[in-house]
Order: C-alpha cells, then sequence, then structure tokens
C-alpha cells in the first residue's frame, strides 16, 4: 500500500505508536567487502554487543552511522529538496558573506548544530534588531510542547529532530524537545580488520637531504621552510628547524613506510532502523491566535504535517548511503514503512519513495495554510559586526596555524 494523507491523518489521530522502517545494506563492493565506520576520541570505533532480533543470538556489532549524524543527513535531504524547490519548508539563513571574511559560507536552521536555536542565529540580526530579541526570535522563549504553535512556523524539523534551547537567555532551562525521529545503522558480526598506508615520493627526497629550518622572511616565490641555516628564524639563538627535528617528511617530502594499523571491518550486513515516533507528535498543541488552549482539529493538521515531514526526511535520506570514505553501502531491498498500531497484530506495510513523500508533504502543507497555521518560508538574518569580526579573526588565526577543517 501507498501511504496517502487519509491514511497519515487516521495514523496520527488514532492510538498508533510509530512508523518503522528498517533496511539491510551491504557494502557496495559486495558482501565481505570492508567498510570503514567513524571513529571517536582516540581513534576508536563504537562497538557493542547486540541480540539480533531475528535469531535471539548475541552478535558483534559496530555503529556505522549515529544517531545524530542521520539527523544531519535527513536535515540536509530536506535542504536539498527544499533549494531544488521541490517543497517550501521555514528555513532560517544567516550568509557570511561579508568582504573581510577569508571564507565565504552561509549557515541555515538545517545544518546548524543547535538548528533554530544556535548561536549564529542568536548572535545575527532580523530587520536590524539581534534575533533573539525581535518578534520571531521570541517565540523561542515561550515554546513549549503546550504551545508549539510559533516553532511550528518558524522551525518545524525542530519539533521532529528535537531540541535544546540551551544559547538563549535562559541557558540550561530553555526550551527541550525530545526527538521524534530517530535513526541509526549498525554492523553486525563485525570484524576488524587491518589497514595498511605508504607514501612513495616521485623526487624520492631522502631524509638525509635536510635538515629544513623555518623561514625568517617569508614571501610569496618561497616556500615556509628553507635549508639555508641564514635565512631561518632563530629560537635562543639557534636556527629553527621546521617541525621536530627538521627531516624533510615534515614538508611532506621523502617516502612513507609501508604500515599496518587496526582498521575497518568486515560485517554479515548493516541495519538501518529508522522511527517515528507518533505518540511524541500527539503531545504537540497548536493554540492559534494567542488562545490559552488548542483545539482538535489545527492540532491534527499540524501533526500530520510533522508526520510528513518525518517520513520524507526519513526517505530521502535513504537514496545516499555513502557515508563517507569507504562506507558506501547498498540496499538489498526497496525500504519499506511500517506503522505498529495495535499490540499483538501484524504492522501494515506501506511503499514510500522520494517523489510521492515529497507530494504527501506538499499535500500536508496545503492543509496548514488553509487552517491558519504558520508556515513560515526562508527567513534571512544578518550576521552581527561582532559575529563578522568573530569569525573573521578565527579564520585569520587558523589560516596563519595552517588548520584545516575539522
Amino acid at each position: 500500500m501507498k501511504i496517502d494523507l487519509e491514511t497519515l491523518k487516521n495514523a496520527v489521530s488514532g492510538t498508533a505508536a510509530a512508523f518503522r522502517c528498517i533496511t539491510d545494506y551491504q557494502p557496495a563492493g559486495g558482501p565481505g567487502d570492508k567498510v570503514f565506520p567513524p571513529t571517536y576520541e582516540g581513534g576508536k570505533y563504537a562497538t557493542e554487543k547486540r541480540i539480533d532480533p531475528e535469531t535471539g543470538e548475541i552478535r558483534q556489532c559496530v555503529l556505522l552511522d549515529s544517531v545524530q549524524s542521520q539527523a544531519n543527513r535527513m536535515e540536509m535531504a530536506l535542504l536539498e529538496a527544499h533549494r531544488a524547490g521541490e517543497v517550501r519548508l521555514p528555513v532560517m539563513v544567516t550568509h557570511f558573506h561579508q568582504e573581510e571574511l577569508l571564507k565565504k559560507f552561509t549557515v541555515t536552521s538545517l545544518d546548524a548544530p543547535h538548528r533554530v536555536a544556535d548561536a549564529l542565529f542568536r548572535d545575527s540580526l532580523l530587520n536590524g534588531k539581534i534575533f533573539r530579541k525581535s518578534e520571531k526570535g521570541t517565540i523561542l522563549d515561550r515554546a513549549d510542547v503546550r504551545n508549539a504553535t510559533g516553532l511550528f512556523g518558524l522551525c518545524p524539523t525542530a519539533l521532529v529532530f528535537g531540541l535544546w534551547d540551551s544559547t538563549g537567555p535562559r541557558g540550561g532551562l530553555g526550551a527541550k524537545f525530545q526527538r521524534a525521529l530517530v535513526s541509526e545503522i549498525v554492523g553486525y558480526d563485525a570484524e576488524p580488520g587491518k589497514k595498511t598506508s605508504s607514501r612513495i615520493d616521485p623526487a624520492q627526497v631522502m631524509r638525509g637531504a635536510g635538515p629544513l629550518y623555518v623561514r625568517k622572511s617569508k614571501g610569496n616565490d618561497v616556500p615556509d621552510w628553507t635549508l639555508n641555516e641564514n635565512s631561518a628564524s632563530t629560537e635562543k639563538s639557534e636556527p629553527k628547524k621546521l617541525g621536530k627535528d627538521g627531516k624533510p617528511s615534515e614538508a611532506i617530502h621523502g617516502n612513507v613506510k609501508p604500515s599496518i594499523t587496526e582498521g575497518g571491518f568486515t560485517l554479515s550486513k548493516a541495519r538501518q532502523t529508522t522511527v517515528l515516533s507518533l505518540a511524541v507528535l500527539r503531545r504537540f498543541r497548536f493554540p492559534l491566535d494567542g488562545a490559552a488552549d488548542s483545539d482538535p482539529d489545527p492540532d491534527l493538521v499540524a501533526r500530520t504535517a510533522l508526520a510528513a515531514l518525518g517520513l520524507a526526511a526519513g526517505t530521502l535520506a535513504r537514496v545516499d548511503t555513502d557515508l563517507r570514505s569507504r562506507c558506501q553501502l547498498f540496499a538489498e531491498q526497496a525500504p519499506v514503512w511500517e506503522l505498529l498500531d495495535r499490540p499483538g497484530e501484524s504492522p501494515r506495510e506501506f511503499e514510500l519513495n522520494p517523489k510521492d513523500a515529497l507530494e504527501l508533504l506538499a499535500k500536508t502543507i496545503s492543509e496548514v495554510n488553509k487552517a491558519g497555521l504558520p508556515w513560515e518560508g526562508e527567513i534571512e538574518l544578518t550576521p552581527s559586526p561582532d559575529l563578522v569580526e568573530l569569525v573573521q579573526r578565527s579564520q585569520k588565526l587558523a589560516s596563519a596555524l595552517g588548520e584545516g577543517e575539522d
């Protein structure tokens, strides 16, 4: 079956607990090919034992994509659909394109770490006023599950993916909304492998050709290092060597000896589990025109739109499963959404492709407009002069220290 608007409304207004989509993958290189999970502090992988729901056996697993990373991917998928004109979403935008910046960039509420509550928006201007002191910005100060109308119109994805307004005037006491949409990808039967590295220098620069010194006077026609002691910077009256001991490798010249370290895993399969909680969405109330309480009809319209937004995000993100270098996955079956309704009964199953998901979302947005609920378009902010200067100083510092992006 396909999910149509009436089916979605009935699911949201009824007693169903959640929509669930479980998809199994193999590496794009085929079964048995090695994949590389993300690494965490200390270069460690997130491994753990889990119970296989099909066999009940305890199996060694590794996390391939976390809940937070999956949320970022789903939001980026929605942002791309918005930019392509396939759907119109409320999106906050701050453009850092000032002349004094070394690197120009744009931040939106769909890629900022704290969504609409991010400090980059907090310290930007809306119509000449600091955002959090503007009429739209104060919506965050009043938002809660009993009055989510303003936040729904300003940033509905915050109600789907969760929000903690910890950067605002109330600090840790700011509004909190739990995630309604949760997804992660886990590899089963994870066997650790080896990773090799080496480099052959085409110029065959030898270690003994050094030492290299830090150049005293840098210019556009010379490298930052020198072989001439007289041209070197000094440290305690001695020529300052490049890096630790002035080896050519400090300037990325020379061969790198082949080495073997721990790295990557082979898996029996990777499984993506995505759950959209309808129970979370039913807690939201959407009073209109400053009323103390809400009416059932607008509540249902807004909750249905949030459900369609979550389904679209979960569906669109499944199109691109190239997670990182050497970790591209390919689905073993078309994704199927299950509706968890009555305990003890088999879940109803639904097909939902990206095109249909966006059409369903567009229909719910039309219902939102008819109901008189807010649904902003793009809201453009301007970084405050202080924020621009902070970013400018940081960029200059990073450039001087030779730092790359994290």
